[in-house]
């Protein structure tokens, strides 16, 4: 059996790759927005030839926009869902593991 000080170190490992698996999904979204910003404004440009100085965003250039998510999403689906069962699975063994060892959640202490 194991040490308390073992569980615990076990849960913090487990947390923090999860907290890993969280940042990595974050960042794909994040670069799936930027792409898809570039793209519309890449567009935009081109279609009009205002040149860099304008920044008006038309009902548009928002539907460009979601176009371009929606395009770009589907293109790493795979990746996204992989990374989304992957959290899915890590969630419920931290779950399991704290009710197997019978750790509560822990307190969360605010810094002033």
């Amino acid at each position: 059996m194991r040490s308390y000080t073992e569980q615990r170190a076990m849960l913090a490992r487990m947390e923090t790759s999860r907290a890993e698996t969280e940042r990595h999904l974050a960042i794909i979204e994040k670069q799936v927005a930027a792409r898809a910003e570039r793209m519309t404004v890449t567009g935009r440009v081109k279609s009009r030839q205002y040149g860099r100085s304008t920044s008006t965003w038309t009902p548009a250039d928002e539907r460009a926009f979601q176009e371009n998510v929606a395009a770009l999403r589907f293109k790493r689906r795979c990746e996204i869902e992989a990374l989304s069962r992957k959290l899915a699975r890590q969630a419920g063994a931290i779950a399991a593991f704290r009710v197997r060892h019978r750790i509560n959640e822990p307190t969360r202490e605010t810094v002033p």
